[in-house]
């Protein structure tokens, strides 16, 4: 289990190569925030994000290479839940993505000690939710025409995981990540 890689928390030494990373074409292709994001832009969105304590964002690393970002918000201890979203780098080596959301779930529920885990996902974005589903994901519901992009209105899909729902699901990927070099989406 080790070849996972692990996450650390995002320091401000990271803030470009992330900025870079979300940036590009690919990755902004799929988020809510699809323009060219500024250095002063990004720097704000740090000081905010640094001055919640319901947010958490860490950097994906692997064999000693930074590779993606897993960031958690509208963290509600009262509830107990909260709400994810992660990416790559765009040259992240196949596998990348599975590897972090195993990390991530590991955190959420066996570090945080969460009972639910929620995501959005734009409905066009089908390997990832594919992933999601994979690992165990339900879809609790669809936010139609939720989101404007490029003068046309997309759905978002709203996924979620139960902290039972993940024990039960664990032990099949442990196994897999033992056996296996990545998990397809």
């Amino acid at each position: 289990m080790n070849s996972l890689g692990n996450l650390r928390h995002l320091t401000e030494e990271d803030l470009e190569l992330i900025r870079s990373w979300r940036n590009h074409p690919d990755i902004a292709s799929k988020m809510y925030t699809r323009h060219e994001i500024s250095v002063n832009e990004h720097k704000a969105w740090w000081i905010r994000t640094c001055a919640r304590d319901d947010q958490a964002y860490f950097m994906y690393e692997s064999a000693g290479q930074s590779l993606g970002v897993v960031g958690f918000t509208q963290i509600d201890p009262t509830n107990e839940n909260c709400s994810w979203a992660f990416y790559a780098s765009p040259t992240a080596p196949r596998g990348t993505g599975p590897r972090m959301e195993f990390l991530a779930l590991e955190h959420v529920f066996e570090t945080l000690g969460l009972h639910k885990l929620s995501c959005e996902v734009l409905v066009f974005n089908e390997p990832v939710i594919r992933l999601h589903k994979k690992f165990g994901f339900q879809v609790e519901g669809m936010f139609r025409e939720h989101h404007k992009m490029n003068d046309q209105y997309i759905d978002i899909v709203r996924l979620s995981l139960l902290a039972a729902e993940w024990t039960k699901a664990r032990a099949k990927f442990t196994t897999m990540f033992d056996k296996s070099s990545e998990i397809e989406p």
